[in-house]
């Protein structure tokens, strides 16, 4: 019994579904005798290649063309059908490849035929050797009058560029599900099948565009009985990608592994039907998938999110091209899905961004904020937990009225800044030198005494140094500096250096009074040195102030 795909084959243009640009082309051109020497047809397998060529030779040879189209009743037409014509060559390049096969059917080109024209069919073009395609590139130069070439091919980029620029390309393209949907119902009332619109709709989905495809699958589903067994079962895969199910995902694959389907088959299945979920996300009109396979395979896109689509389509791109060279291939496979379900595992930048969106989708669940614990208590700049000595909490009295008096106990705590206390940029100034720098660190110090406090507003002070070198090396000293700060006025507060070229001297140090430099020196922060180390260097430049910390009382000899 003859197949389908043989028995239904097109024999005229207006039969030919699918490919309207490229009946235009061609039968507008035998309409208006503007025939090509030379045609080169490209697409995807089971898209009409060899049977359009060998409808054009029949268009070309007919007894009673109808506007450009082939009567096929003619004896022309016949024979060409038959295959008996001696008007049409076929060869198939992927067998005859060698460089005698196309000398000996470019010399039989001279040849006078029965028809008007005599047709060469190449197919699979792109298999010819190199000095085959030079032999088949001469006569494309300089082709008899009589002739006309069609070389057909799948992968069109590994035609010569000299052979593609001296032919006419015409590209051929997948055929759409609703086309070969409509395809088949007219062969299944033309040959009487007795099938169901369920049997016809796998048909087209194992077509994937190919009408040759879709009726072999369709014989093979009338031989069967069913389509059940005709593609595997995915939703296992999809339910662990869903649930980051590592355990089902490889339990799935060991089931489909045991049932027969190879591994490189199932990555390419398996990636077909991703891909239609991320069509079905991004352009549903484009998708081929039909009825419940259609809902089905969005459902799973909605569920997986249009980023982890895409993750998994390049994910098993990239395990279909190692698998063509691993031993074990259902390894690569079984890699390919744990890498997926645990992007954890996966050093990619995707896997990456999939991670981040985790952990933001589940910062968006609604959680009862925590209770932000009182900060700790401020220590000491430059202690550590273990060493240093614990320092009892200073009372805070709140008086009635306050006191006018200006003494300075060293037992009182500084007073802090608050919404009822104003400090001037002088007194600011003289507690900075007083009592906010002799608690920084001795290398620190060297740098601040060489700096002027220029604004003070309560919660922000201001710093100048003389250099821009200085100032880009501040960040160094800056977390001591604003502990001390907040240690002093009792308050956050930032600070701001700017840089400015007048602040040459250093500020002028004051010795604390007694009390105060008792408190100091109960505190751990405090650099015990003498009283000459008030009054240290001063330092334009961070290599300045390195020198004055490693050889202290040193002088620079010039």
């Amino acid at each position: 019994m003859t197949s389908l795909y043989r028995r239904f084959r097109p024999g005229r243009f207006s039969e030919l579904r699918g490919q309207e640009h490229v009946v235009r082309a061609l039968q507008g051109a035998v309409a208006r005798d503007r025939v090509s020497h030379a045609y080169l047809f490209s697409g995807p397998r089971g898209t009409g290649k060899t049977t359009t060529a060998r409808i054009l030779a029949k268009a070309l040879n007919c007894e009673n063309p109808v506007d450009g189209d082939a009567c096929n009743v003619c004896a022309s037409c016949v024979a060409i059908t038959r295959g008996s014509s001696l008007d049409v060559t076929e060869l198939d390049a992927a067998s005859n490849n060698g460089v005698d096969d196309i000398r000996e059917i470019t010399a039989g080109a001279w040849h006078g035929t029965p028809g008007r024209w005599k047709v060469y069919i190449f197919d699979e073009v792109h298999q010819l050797s190199k000095p085959a395609s030079a032999a088949l590139l001469k006569t494309l130069e300089e082709p008899p009058p009589h002739v006309v070439f069609v070389l057909a091919t799948t992968d069109p980029h590994k035609v010569l560029p000299t052979i593609r620029s001296r032919t006419q390309h015409l590209e051929f393209r997948l055929i759409g599900g609703e086309t070969l949907s409509s395809l088949l119902h007219e062969v299944q009332d033309a040959a009487g099948l007795d099938v169901d619109d369920s049997t016809i709709e796998t048909a087209v989905r194992l077509g994937r565009g190919s009408a040759r495809d879709a009726l072999s699958a369709l014989d093979q589903l009338l031989a069967t009985g069913t389509g059940e067994e005709s593609q595997p079962d995915f939703d296992g895969l999809f339910g662990a990608l869903v649930s980051n199910d590592a355990v089902a995902a490889i339990t799935t694959l060991a089931t489909l592994a045991r049932d027969g389907w190879d591994p490189e088959q199932l990555a390419e299945s398996f990636a077909a039907e991703v891909r239609q979920a991320f069509l079905l996300q991004v352009a549903p009109e484009v998708a081929d998938a039909v009825d419940a396979d259609r809902e089905r395979l969005r459902s799973w896109g909605e569920q997986l999110g249009l980023a982890r689509t895409v993750r998994v389509l390049e994910t098993f791109g990239r395990a279909m091209r190692e698998m063509k060279s691993a031993p074990e291939k259902i390894v690569v496979l079984e890699v390919a899905m744990v890498r997926l379900v645990k992007p954890d595992l996966d050093a990619t930048l995707d896997a990456l961004a999939e991670r981040v969106t985790r952990l933001e989708r589940q910062e968006r669940v609604a959680v009862p904020p925590p209770v932000s614990a009182p900060p700790p208590p401020l220590r000491p700049i430059g202690t550590t937990t273990a060493t240093a000595p614990t320092v009892p909490p200073v009372p805070v009295v709140v008086a009635e009225a306050p006191d006018p008096s200006p003494r300075v106990s060293s037992l009182d705590a500084p007073p802090a800044v608050g919404t009822d206390e104003v400090v001037s940029l002088e007194e600011a100034r003289r507690r900075f030198v007083e009592k906010v720098v002799p608690r920084t660190s001795r290398g620190a110090q060297l740098v601040l005494r060489s700096a002027t406090v220029v604004d003070f507003d309560g919660s922000r002070l201001t710093l100048a140094v003389a250099t821009e070198e200085i100032r880009q090396n501040t960040d160094q000293i800056s977390q001591g500096l604003r502990g001390a700060l907040e240690h002093e006025f009792r308050a956050p507060v930032t600070v701001a250096w700017v840089v400015d070229a007048n602040v040459t001297t250093p500020v002028p140090t004051v010795a604390p009074p007694r009390g105060a430099r008792e408190e100091l020196e109960a505190t751990p922060d405090f650099d015990e040195g003498s009283e000459d180390d008030a009054t240290g260097p001063v330092v334009s430049s961070v290599a300045e102030h390195l020198i004055a910390e490693m050889f202290p009382g040193a002088e620079e000899i010039s």
